[in-house]
């Protein structure tokens, strides 16, 4: 492998992460990197992979994690870090913020490479925490997701029975205005019926007003021409 030298401009082509790592160097892939490194140190190595791209002109260049104890300068380097990518990417002091999680699941992980580096131990029961905080995230989000696309499909679902609900509706109303109407007619009949009885029932009293005033006036002369005959016999 061909190390960089000093003067020469280092290549930057990997995204910028708050993980720190070495400068990148010339390679051919079948490099002996990792021959003369300890087993804790082929540990961090598997936690955090070598950084490997092609340049124009088929130039390889490979990049690996720091295997440099960290010391106090080196944590006060990386939360200057986080801060300075925080406003550089104007990510939101509160609330969801993709930006903001991203970083500091960087910074989580460059204190993962310090731990591991002093107490390979210590270092791999973090690297335990972050896949269950990964895991709880990514059910969280799951369940997030499953709870809009179901509000989604109820919502779909409610819409297209909308149309039936609002057509039944107009239909209900309809036939509560033709009920309504049919009421008012058979009400104007109940009324016209009423006032044809009670015409019937006056001339049917007139009538029989009549018949008994004629039947009395009858009556009357009957007795009168009876007493005048009576009257007759009785003087002869």
């Amino acid at each position: 492998m061909d190390v960089l030298d000093k003067n020469q401009e280092v290549p930057n082509k990997t995204p910028f992460s708050l993980v720190k790592y070495n400068n990148p160097f010339r390679s051919s892939l079948s490099s002996d990197h990792g021959s003369n490194l300890t087993a804790d140190d082929l540990i961090i190595n598997e936690i955090f992979p070598a950084k490997i791209w092609k340049e124009d002109g088929g130039i390889i260049w490979e990049q690996h994690v720091c295997l440099q104890e960290a010391d106090r300068i080196d944590v006060i380097r990386t939360g200057a870090q986080l801060d300075r990518k925080l406003s550089e990417q104007s990510a939101r002091e509160e609330g969801i913020c993709q930006v903001r999680r991203e970083l500091y699941a960087q910074c989580f992980e460059e204190i993962i490479r310090q731990t591991c580096i002093n107490c390979i131990e210590r270092g791999l029961l973090l690297l335990r925490v972050r896949d269950e905080m990964r895991m709880t995230i990514h059910a969280a989000e799951t369940l997030y997701t499953s709870s809009i696309a179901f509000g989604i499909r109820q919502a779909v679902r409610a819409e297209e029975g909308k149309a039936d609900r609002e057509a039944r509706v107009k239909q209900l109303e309809e036939e509560v205005q033709q009920l309504r109407k049919e009421v008012e007619e058979l009400s104007i009949e109940k009324t016209l019926l009423a006032l044809q009885e009670t015409e019937r029932q006056d001339l049917v009293k007139l009538k029989h007003e009549e018949e008994v005033t004629f039947m009395r006036r009858t009556k009357q002369q009957l007795q009168a021409q009876l007493d005048g005959i009576k009257n007759m016999k009785d003087t002869s």
